[in-house]
């Protein structure tokens, strides 16, 4: 077979369960089907059809697919394909077992019990891991300067054996894409857990996303969140320019290193934080002062404790969706479509 041979497949997919709705797509489960009975569990990425529509978002879409695709680490979701059909994109990508860091936080909200502090700060030296990672990634020699601007408790999954994944770099930017906040000051990702340059509408680098991730870890030992203003002005006031709260007065019995992390990761000036790499590093380092033992197995542990139903089977369902006609089509209009596909 020559190198540049196009290997040519059949393929479809069997939608299960929608399992979240966004404001751009929604993300269901899927079976990637083969030859000879092959079936892969995935997650499959639709973005709805307005935003499809507009050139912008849709563009912000594709790139999510095109950075993602080549981000192949072990705390970053990972893409496999992107896919059209009849003008509907899709994503598919690694699907996890587990729940984000939101229902984590939820649970525990709930229980009235705290995160241990060990275990939050290694969830969140991993999600730095996968923010280093991209941070300096280089592709075909260039670097790629990838900033997230969504990190948030949302966009963390733990997988039920221990696992952290960051998710959805839907509007990540890097030198290679395009970025619509930067001709109108639009701003995109959560206000909540925005650097202040980035609820400013100025240039982000890879230390706003040190900031959104500082928030987190706050957000998992405090189990509130540090910012609460709902309305933009008020917002922009909080975040960058009303001091910071005592954390201490917070988040109970909060170990004086532990508060320099936070201090240091939530710097207004950005020159002022870590790069990722150092705080996960310093939230390492912290967590074996503490002589404990943070690790997969240590939050598989504490995950089966808070969630103790929720390693029962999900039952397959039958999802009406505009991407039925995948399973549901004749196999002459599936053959065309599955042209379109993969041909």
């Amino acid at each position: 077979m020559s190198a540049d041979h196009v290997l040519q497949y059949s393929g479809a997919f069997r939608l299960v369960n929608k399992i979240a709705e966004g404001g751009m797509a929604a993300v269901y489960e899927a079976q990637q089907l083969g030859p000879e009975g092959f079936a892969k569990r995935i997650a499959l990425k639709v973005i709805h059809p307005e935003y499809a529509q507009q050139h912008d978002f849709l563009q912000l879409f594709i790139d999510e697919a095109k950075l993602s695709a080549n981000l192949l680490h072990g705390n970053i979701v990972q893409i496999y394909q992107l896919g059209e059909v009849g003008g509907e994109y899709f994503i598919a990508m690694e699907f996890i077992q587990g729940p984000t860091l939101r229902a984590v936080i939820d649970r525990h909200r709930e229980l009235g019990v705290a995160i241990p502090a060990t275990l939050a700060a290694y969830v969140t030296s991993r999600v730095c891991r996968a923010l280093d990672f991209a941070h300096n990634f280089v592709l075909s020699g260039e670097r790629l300067d990838i900033v997230h601007r969504d990190v948030s408790p949302g966009n963390v999954m733990a997988t039920w054996d221990g696992h952290i994944k960051l998710a959805d770099f839907g509007i990540a930017k890097a030198q290679t894409s395009i970025d619509p906040t930067a001709k109108d000051g639009m701003r995109l990702g959560k206000k909540h857990y925005m650097s202040p340059e980035q609820l400013l509408g100025l240039d982000v680098d890879a230390r706003s996303d040190v900031f959104s991730t500082g928030i987190v870890l706050y957000e998992l030992l405090a189990l509130d969140p540090l910012f609460h203003e709902d309305l933009t002005l008020l917002a922009v006031e909080e975040v960058a320019m009303q001091p910071l709260p005592d954390l201490s007065q917070r988040i109970s019995d909060l170990d004086d290193t532990l508060a320099d992390i936070l201090d240091c990761a939530l710097a207004r000036e950005p020159g002022h934080r870590f790069t990722a790499a150092a705080m996960g590093r310093a939230l390492d380092d912290w967590i074996a002062s503490q002589h404990e033992v943070a690790s997969p197995d240590r939050l598989q542990a504490h995950l089966a404790s808070i969630f103790p139903t929720s390693y029962q089977a999900r039952s397959a369902g039958n999802v009406n969706t505009d991407f039925s006609f995948l399973r549901n089509a004749s196999r002459k209009q599936r053959a065309g479509l599955l042209g379109k596909l993969f041909g």
